[in-house]
Order: C-alpha cells, then structure tokens, then sequence
C-alpha cells in the first residue's frame, strides 16, 4: 500500500444518520468475516450525525466494490445523501494508532 488516499465526504438528510452507519457497519461486518487483502480503510461519522468521512488506501476502491454490502450501501447513496459525496485525493502523513485499533463489531 502506498500513503495515497481517497478522501470522501458527505452529508446524509436529517434522520438519515443512523441507516447510513447501520450500512457502513454492515461494510465492515463484511470485511471482518471475509478479510479481503489489499484494503485498508476507515469511516468516520462527525459529531453533528449526518457527516460522514471515508478514507481509503490506493486499491482498496477494488476490494469495496465487490462486496455485497457495500453495493448495498452505494445502492441508496443517492437518496441518502444531501448532495454528492465529494472526492478529494490525499497523502497521509502519519498514524500512530488513530484509526488501525479494531473497534468492536456490532452483533449481527
């Protein structure tokens, strides 16, 4: 993996915060279960509760685009979504421990 990243963000209707997380979690349940190689990524939901933050590694488009989950999860993007999500390219810089803890999964 090189330090390239993609940087999504976006911003989901009012009450809408919830079911985008419920289909970002079920993103990950997907990648726990099947540990795929060549991803490295990470959401964020913002304080507010209707912002979201994707960060993914160069390649890991690839990866994310077949899992079922996360078709499901672009599948409604649209109607979620205030605006489209906006792209950005990005390098990172550093990370000591920020987002590579694993954080608990959600019982299905």
């Amino acid at each position: 993996m090189t330090n390239s990243r993609t940087v999504v963000s976006y911003r989901v209707h009012p009450g809408r915060g919830d079911e985008n997380e419920a289909l970002v979690r079920a993103v990950f349940e997907e990648l726990h279960r099947t540990r795929p190689a060549g991803i490295d990524y990470a959401t964020i939901r913002l304080e507010d509760g209707v912002s979201f933050l994707h960060v993914a590694a160069e390649g890991s488009g690839a990866v994310l685009r077949d899992l079922d989950a996360f078709q499901a999860f672009q599948a409604g993007v649209p109607e979620r979504t205030e605006a489209p999500p906006e792209f950005a390219s990005a390098t990172l810089i550093g990370d000591y421990r920020a987002l590579s803890a694993p954080l608990p999964v959600a019982a299905s």
